[in-house]
């Protein structure tokens, strides 16, 4: 075992290291963390009607019927007529848990899956590419760790550290320290009231399907009883319409990807896909009992990259082996949630 796959796999265990996907961002209700009296206030995570922070989530996504048009694959195969695809769909499925839980900091684990099963038309057996999208999918599991900590009344940071396998795998051998992708991002925020909260930093994220370097910007706004924004961009941004306490609509889109291993006959015997989703929707949250949740979304999937690369995090356009304008279907989902109080 090499020392990159030794270290890879000890982050992956742990849940530590790099920074994170900025997914869990606010997966904590984190104002349920009191303050005693006489003592130092600090900021809470939280901002008055925001929509409620799963803790525990198992959902189901479909995307409709699309076409892949004809690209060549390499040298020696093409792919000489577009390719229908029927659907994509699959299991997602999220935990977040608090580790340490008070007043002057949150530190939380958690750990995600993401299935997507192609079925295609007609699928050609002689494509490998084709093949292994048809019989294994594409699927990621993932943990990462978030800590929030607030500085005083007014200010405060967070930190987060997410480590993805991600890939198209026939079985557990074909996991490696390639099939691993780390993302992250650090911000340092304000409280401004109970209604508003703003943070700025930088993220290193894979939801291009690229790994990326950008700034970040989170803002938690409510305007009032009944309306209310909620942007971590680029990754979403939703504006925010509140029916009551247990019913909400939210309009927005949410930039999703990652890097994903495949091994196929090609010049190094194995590619990487780089799939990045931009996805416009409505979603409406709808509480059910106690502490569950119904969460259903109804919206586009936009293409925003299907390159096919000959090495890790490759850019160049020599590494291209191909890339594929896939057309853009309607989706939905449906989850449900256990939330925080």
């Amino acid at each position: 075992m090499n020392k990159r796959l030794l270290f890879s796999v000890v982050l992956l265990l742990t849940g530590q290291g790099l920074l994170a996907q900025e997914d869990s961002l606010d997966t904590i209700d984190y104002s349920q963390f009191g303050d005693a009296t006489g003592v130092k206030r600090y900021a809470t995570q939280k901002v008055l009607n925001q929509s409620p922070q799963r803790i525990v989530s198992i959902g189901y996504e479909y995307q409709g019927s699309f076409i892949m048009p004809a690209v060549p694959l390499y040298p020696s195969l093409v792919m000489p007529v577009d390719y229908s695809v029927r659907n994509v769909s699959g299991l997602r499925a999220q935990v977040n848990v608090p580790v340490i839980s008070n007043t002057k900091l949150i530190w939380q684990l958690g750990a995600n899956f993401a299935n997507s099963g192609w079925q295609f038309k007609t699928p050609n057996t002689a494509n490998p590419f084709i093949t292994q999208l048809q019989n294994r999918g594409m699927n990621t599991f993932g943990l990462n760790t978030t800590v929030f900590k607030p500085l005083n009344e007014k200010r405060f940071l967070i930190f987060q550290a997410n480590a993805d396998v991600s890939g198209v795998f026939e079985n557990a051998g074909d996991i490696s320290g390639e099939a691993l992708t780390f993302s992250g991002a650090a911000l340092y925020g304000w409280k401004f009231s109970e209604r508003n909260m703003l943070g700025v930093g930088i993220a290193r994220t894979y939801r291009a399907g690229r790994v990326l370097y950008v700034p970040t910007l989170l803002w938690n706004k409510t305007f009032s009883d009944r309306w209310g924004m909620e942007l971590l961009l680029p990754a979403r941004a939703h504006l925010r319409r509140n029916f009551s306490t247990s019913s909400l609509l939210q309009v927005g889109y949410e930039l999703e990807g990652n890097q994903y291993w495949m091994r196929i006959p090609s010049p190094n015997g194995k590619v990487f896909v780089q799939r990045g989703e931009l996805k416009p929707r409505i979603m409406w949250d709808k509480k059910l009992m106690g502490f569950f949740w119904l969460n259903v979304q109804v919206g586009m999937r936009y293409n925003w990259r299907f390159d096919v690369m000959n090495v890790y995090d490759g850019r160049k356009e020599s590494q291209r082996l191909f890339t594929s304008n896939l057309r853009n279907p309607v989706y939905g989902s449906i989850s449900i949630n256990f939330v925080s109080p």
